[in-house]
């Protein structure tokens, strides 16, 4: 078992990262604290250490804290399979059942975002509410949403990722650190927080054997089921923060919560000057919205 510092802000909180077996593949997952769980799940090609700002504080706020490297990604297995939403559902939903035995809030980031949501809908038995963080419209952007000339451009790159010829060269050079550091340069407003603990999260799980194939089957997985979708059922109470200069999803995207926030309970907030990812981006702001919005939610409940 190997013990890891959570949180570079607190030392007086340490988590131990432990594994667990899932269809014959191993998933890390790390668990802090004690109280009412809140299960995280982290977006494209970040892992638990996407989430070290935030665990520790939530966990001294009175909450039992999972977070677990989804499959594909971070220290967990890199199978050559077929990726989706729905696998990952069906791993959460596991990981769930086994693990934390009780409603949880579930908090993720981009499609770590949109799988929150797909399980407080399609499970609201396991489910105490969601917090959404820049919430993903899809695993990848469906046709209709791109032009014809970016849909030849996307498609043209997904087949040079999927070549057994071509794919590994253009990997290697996605997964480049100083790739990886113009990336984050793009998504993160914050560039004081963009340090070298940061990019070699992001890389070192695209050293692993299988990193490859999971990125050309993610690029070439289907979008998943639409927000509106999922909104339209959903039951339970919602917190989204978004980030309003976020490139990637930008905060046009929080417009389809707010209108259902007319018949629904869902809180959405903007988080002024802040990229795709608010929990570390701006965690100070991201950590007191969550717990203030936490404690409103089982105060209610009681």
């Amino acid at each position: 078992m190997l013990t890891t510092e959570i949180s570079s802000n607190c030392d007086r909180f340490q988590t131990s990262l432990q594994q667990w077996t899932w269809r014959g593949h191993q998933i890390q997952y790390a668990v802090i604290g004690t109280g009412t769980p809140l299960v995280l799940i982290h977006g494209f090609g970040a892992s638990i250490g996407h989430w070290k700002k935030n665990m520790t504080v939530w966990a001294e706020a009175g909450y039992q804290v999972f977070a677990l490297d989804l499959l594909g990604f971070g220290a967990s297995a890199k199978p050559a399979l077929d990726y989706s939403l729905e696998l990952w559902e069906d791993l959460l939903k596991d990981f769930h059942q086994e693990l934390v035995a009780r409603p949880a809030v579930f908090i993720g980031n981009s499609i770590g975002a949109l799988l929150a949501l797909m399980l407080t809908t399609n499970t609201p038995e396991i489910a105490s509410g969601a917090v959404l963080l820049n919430a993903a419209g899809g695993l990848n952007h469906r046709p209709e949403e791109l032009n014809l000339p970016l849909r030849l451009v996307m498609g043209a790159f997904a087949n040079l990722v999927s070549s057994e010829t071509t794919g590994k060269f253009v990997f290697n050079q996605v997964r480049q650190k100083r790739n990886i550091r113009n990336s984050l340069r793009q998504v993160y407003r914050n560039h004081q927080v963009i340090d070298d603990e940061l990019v070699d999260m992001l890389y070192q799980p695209s050293c692993d054997e299988g990193a490859q194939k999971v990125f050309a089957s993610i690029l070439t997985a289907p979008a998943g089921p639409r927000t509106s979708d999922l909104l339209a059922k959903v039951e339970k109470p919602l917190l989204v923060l978004w980030g309003d200069a976020d490139p990637w999803t930008p905060i046009n995207g929080a417009k389809i919560y707010q209108e259902a926030s007319k018949t629904k309970d869902i809180e959405v907030i903007a988080i002024p000057n802040t990229g795709h990812c608010p929990h570390d981006d701006r965690p100070e702001i991201v950590n007191a919205l969550v717990v203030h919005w936490l404690q409103r939610l089982f105060a209610n409940s009681y």
